[in-house]
């Protein structure tokens, strides 16, 4: 009970986004999930020796990161636990600490900086310059607490996405051309023992992130000044 009492607002904002799942109000935080993803991709080709040539998502929920040279094992690799990377540290450091307006205008210039040098299509384009925009503007006019919970459900979405992706792409459609397929082609084993693999690094990720992100208690104090939460830094 004191569990439920001491995290009971990020316990209601899970049941929320479990709740509007299928819902189109969560088309825009998949699709930021999936611009994580690729951007993840092209992270493990530029620190393996390689360059991005060009990321692109759709409206569909899907991507494609295209690179040249670097490793294609930490390429093919980095998309599912790269941005679930991302989603938990963004979580961990809106739970821990007093950085939300600056993690988020951080986000907003990177988005923006990707989709200037990396972004070639309409949509791409529309939705990373709309959502680099509107993070800025979060960052700018929203108290801190308002970026904290932002940024508190931009890491749920990713800690929920990533492992529900990874099953639907690796294991329940095992035939999709993914990336665990790939790997499978390059490197051998089935697309589902790669997919179990990321999973359990799923798991692992997930666990250690909440563990210690979570503290005593998580709860924002609204009504106690635009700046004051439960935060241990």
């Amino acid at each position: 009970m004191n569990y439920l009492k001491s995290h009971w607002q990020l316990i209601a904002l899970s049941m929320l986004v479990f709740g509007l799942w299928s819902t189109p109000v969560m088309i825009p935080l998949k699709i930021l999930v999936v611009f994580l993803h690729e951007v993840s991709h092209g992270l493990a080709a530029v620190l393996t020796g390689g360059k991005v040539e060009s990321i692109t998502l759709s409206t569909a929920q899907g991507g494609l990161t295209t690179t040249r040279g670097g490793s294609v094992f930490a390429i093919l690799s980095a998309g599912y636990i790269g941005s679930l990377l991302i989603g938990v540290v963004i979580m961990v450091i809106a739970l821990r600490t007093h950085a939300d307006r600056a993690l988020m205008a951080a986000l907003g210039v990177a988005t923006l900086l990707i989709t200037a040098v990396y972004m070639r299509e309409a949509f791409p384009m529309a939705f990373g310059l709309g959502t680099g925009f509107l993070m800025l503007a979060m960052a700018r006019f929203l108290s801190r607490d308002a970026n904290d919970m932002v940024l508190r459900l931009i890491g749920l979405t990713s800690m929920i996405y990533v492992p529900y992706d990874i099953f639907s792409d690796t294991i329940q459609r095992a035939g999709l051309r993914s990336d665990a397929f790939m790997l499978a082609e390059n490197f051998g084993g089935a697309t589902q023992m790669w997919g179990v693999i990321w999973l359990g690094i799923s798991a692992v990720v997930i666990f250690a992130g909440l563990r210690w992100g979570l503290g005593e208690a998580s709860n924002i104090q609204f009504g106690k000044g635009s700046d004051a939460s439960q935060s241990d830094l």
